[in-house]
């Protein structure tokens, strides 16, 4: 039995095949849950989605967006990092307003500090987070790339440098940067 390519299937959605959509759904799901596993253990305490809704969230604004899907596999997850943190994002948002700020963490940088993947959880402030993440976006739109896959994604450097388009030197410059950059605007 041979394994449907991810890529092949993600190029056919993006072309407008729907019975790629239907193939591709299983094949990504695993690894949709493994990052909001992982984006969910860095939460504050008191967050009230589950990694089900997560991964269930970003599976349908992926396939509102139709992303162009000819970037391949390690780019597709890129873009659903993306998408959780604005899932995560708006969760915050609305717990802040329903509590008018009350219960919110204070952002540690430990996750940004330790290698992305290994980070335990660490109560992050993802709204704190988020602003950061904007204003480094509008100063250096590749390290906050870089972050966003890193942190949110749990892409390795080269995982992350091949869904860049850079080399794996590249990425752990701009990670290291990054980090420092986070670290002062948070601090």
């Amino acid at each position: 039995m041979t394994v449907p390519n991810v890529t092949g299937l993600l190029r056919a959605w993006s072309a407008g095949d729907p019975a790629a959509l239907d193939a591709l759904a299983p094949l990504v799901y695993d690894e949709l849950r493994r990052q909001a596993s992982r984006a969910l253990g860095r939460e504050a305490e008191g967050h009230t989605l589950q990694t089900t809704e997560l991964v269930h969230e970003t599976w349908m604004r992926l396939v509102d967006q139709r992303p162009d899907a000819s970037g391949g596999r390690v780019h597709f997850f890129g873009i659903a990092a993306r998408l959780i943190r604005q899932v995560l994002v708006d969760a915050a948002r609305a717990r802040h307003a329903d509590k008018r700020g009350g219960g919110v963490a204070h952002l540690t940088l430990g996750a940004l500090e330790t290698e992305a993947h290994d980070a335990p959880g660490n109560g992050v402030d993802l709204l704190a987070l988020d602003d950061a993440l904007t204003q480094l976006a509008a100063l250096d739109p590749m390290q906050a790339r870089v972050v966003e896959l890193r942190y949110f994604a749990g892409l390795s450097v080269e995982e992350t440098a091949e869904a860049l388009g850079v080399s794996p030197a590249t990425v752990k410059r701009e990670w290291t940067v990054a980090r420092g950059w986070l670290k002062r605007a948070l601090g």
